[in-house]
């Protein structure tokens, strides 16, 4: 027996097939290393295995499709055997060993593995300071271009014409979720589970955010579901739903059971739910994201405070403020197997830091730490000397009013210092909130996190520094409430990485990619969600219209009133 689904028919033909597709993960295998050189006998074993395949390709007339194959293989086999290994140099910096019968072997590092910045930065501080004492425009005032740009601006209303009735139908029973996890963990699985809710015409109910007691409340569901039970919701079947199950999975797997018993649970319930979903069910995430949830009274108040320092703060520049998310904590340096310049003291801290949060995790057989690599792919979270420098570079002067949203900095001594040197009105939510105000929120990383989501929100510029649900749902707000454009620097930190290990480098040659950065950047906010894309970064087209197409939509909901 099926139930009716809030939403319709067209979200039972959105797949054909039951099955829950995989999760749209990337998958990355392990490297390994490797090392020594290749002797003679290898030698003769190459020649006849080239000798092998050059007959067969002959045979088979690919002559013309293989040449280029035999004249390097014939070139290698003339001027010697040559190998390339990667290995694992002092402090971990990656480094290429060539070696050939002909040459001795040398040893180089590859550029950008090492940290380097505060060199780079001794070098340039003067330069930065003599470029704020001229009559360049802060970067403040010009990093966003939206000419021969067309703006979007939200259309949820559009979703109302979707559902098909004008008053909800009788439930089909109450589904019951998990939403665990940190503050925007909790919102992702709030709003997924709106969706399904609204699928499967069921009442949704989130008995309590706090994981350690998540089924000891029962008062929200009736009396006489919970007889059901022996008045027990832990009692209450948990159905195992797999991650990025498609609406089709809901409506023959859940709902049935939601019909037979009156009530399921799905725990956990984060990323439960496909990306890619009908119209009618994405307008429901839709709704929850971006104009059904709140925080709550004392968070809302105190966040607003926050902003309007900020804004009066900035006065100088007409209200406008650089916003920063800055990863520096101790457990994301430990996580990214990173080196800085701390020596032998940081290694040492590090390693305790992931024996404590992930124990014997990185002291796994087989698991190669390698700092160099990591810092040469762009992982390595940038230091606050890096993210000042960067600014600067990119045209933001000393006049800027900088919020950085963080936890407890790494070393936050050391480190903070040059970033407040660049810019001396620099703010966190200590200096400006009073302790008093900061009180209730103490102990409390969620509430706290939401107080620096607020004041990010608002900036005139938003800067990511490493990635996380944090950004990539700000990113989708700030489209959301900034006709589309997402205001946000996303730097590239493999350019980074080798702009930094420079030492010797000129202001004008650090300067322009940093610029270039910035319009890129600017390129990028108007960005479309794409099949795989995540709503809650990308929130045009399912959320927004552009505007021609919102004052078509205006004008057809006012002639239905």
């Amino acid at each position: 027996m099926h139930g009716y689904s809030r939403l319709g028919s067209s979200a039972r033909t959105s797949s054909s097939t039951s099955s829950p597709p995989s999760s749209p993960r990337f998958r990355h295998g392990r490297n390994k290393l490797c090392a020594g050189g290749r002797s003679s006998k290898q030698t003769s074993a190459v020649e006849r295995v080239v000798y092998v395949f050059v007959s067969a390709v002959f045979r088979r007339r690919g002559v013309l499709l293989f040449a280029p194959v035999l004249y390097i293989s014939l070139m290698l086999l003339y001027m010697g055997s040559v190998g390339f290994d990667v290995v694992n140099l002092k402090h971990s910096v990656v480094g290429v060993v060539v070696h050939s019968s002909k040459h001795r072997t040398t040893t180089a590092m590859a550029p950008g593995s090492v940290y380097r910045s505060p060199q780079v930065f001794e070098k340039l501080w003067p330069l930065m300071e003599a470029e704020s004492n001229g009559s360049r425009v802060n970067a403040l005032m010009t990093a966003w271009n939206s000419t021969g740009r067309q703006g979007w601006k939200p259309c949820v209303d559009k979703g109302i014409s979707t559902i098909g009735f004008s008053e909800l139908p009788k439930s089909n029973g109450f589904l019951i979720i998990e939403a665990n996890g940190g503050l925007n963990q909790q919102r992702l699985s709030i709003c997924d589970a709106v969706a399904v809710a609204g699928l499967l015409n069921a009442t949704l109910v989130i008995p309590i955010f706090h994981l350690n007691s998540v089924w000891r409340d029962s008062r929200e569901l009736p009396e006489d579901i919970l007889q059901r039970f022996d008045n027990n919701i832990s009692k209450i079947v948990n159905l195992r739903v797999k991650g990025w199950s498609s609406p089709t999975y809901y409506l023959q797997k859940v709902l049935p059971k939601l019909v037979q018993m009156g009530a399921v649970r799905i725990a956990p319930f984060s990323n439960r739910l496909a990306q890619e979903v009908p119209s009618n069910v994405q307008w429901l995430r839709c709704l929850a994201n971006y104009e059904a949830l709140r925080f709550s009274g004392p968070i809302r108040r105190l966040a607003e405070n926050m902003v309007d320092r900020m804004v009066k703060n900035s006065s100088q520049s007409g209200g406008k403020y650089v916003s920063v998310h800055l990863r520096f904590e101790e457990d994301m340096v430990a996580f990214s197997c990173c080196e800085y310049d701390g020596g032998e003291e940081e290694k040492r801290e590090m390693d305790i830091a992931r024996e404590r949060s992930w124990r014997g995790k990185f002291r796994r057989r087989g698991r190669v730490i390698r700092p160099g690599a990591n810092r040469v792919d762009g992982k390595c979270p940038l230091t606050p000397l890096e993210v000042g420098m960067m600014l600067r570079g990119m045209g933001f002067d000393n006049n800027t009013s900088v919020y950085v949203a963080a936890g407890k900095i790494y070393k936050a001594e050391k480190y903070m210092a040059p970033l407040k040197q660049m810019f001396p009105r620099l703010e966190t939510k200590d200096t400006l909130a009073t302790p008093e105000e900061l009180a209730p929120f103490k102990g409390h990383s969620s509430r706290l996190a939401a107080l620096d989501y607020t004041v990010c929100l608002h900036s005139e510029v938003f800067v990511t520094t490493q990635g996380g649900n944090f950004p990539h749902f700000l990113m989708g707000h700030r489209r959301y409430f900034y006709g589309g454009h997402a205001k946000t620097i996303k730097p590239d930190k493999r350019k980074l990485a080798l702009l930094f290990d420079r030492p010797d480098i000129r202001w004008e040659d650090f300067s322009r990619p940093m610029q270039d950065m910035l319009r890129h950047s600017d390129h990028k906010g108007f960005e479309v969600k794409k099949p795989s894309g995540s709503l809650y970064t990308f929130p045009m087209p399912d959320c927004m219209c552009k505007l021609a197409e919102a004052r078509s939509e205006s004008s057809n909901t006012t002639r239905l009133a």
